[in-house]
């Protein structure tokens, strides 16, 4: 069995840049071994003849058609309640500097 030592989870927190206290370095420790120890049982699950798949529900990709729908407004009517408009377009203030 695989098991964090303290030295093991201040290389992890090293390499996460984050900084953890003696009390924290013991309790994830605890808890990163007590989920290694789950994954250690997956090694003992039988997988012969299982085929690989990407997704278990089913499903295929489900698609709509591509339909526009008419709302009953023309683009200039809903431009009417905007602030500033420049060619038939939203006008804003400039996002990125």
């Amino acid at each position: 069995m695989v098991e964090l030592s303290k030295k093991d989870m201040l290389n992890l927190a090293h390499l996460a840049r984050i900084e953890l206290s003696d009390d924290e370095v013991a309790e994830f420790s605890k808890d990163l071994n007590t989920i290694l120890v789950f994954i250690e049982q997956l090694k003992d699950v039988d997988t012969n003849g299982l085929k690989p798949t990407y997704q278990v529900t089913g499903l295929i990709n489900v698609m709509r058609d591509d339909v526009p729908l008419e709302y009953g407004y023309q683009p200039n009517d809903l431009l009417k309640n905007v602030p500033r408009v420049m060619d038939n377009q939203i006008k804003t203030n400039r996002m990125v500097e």
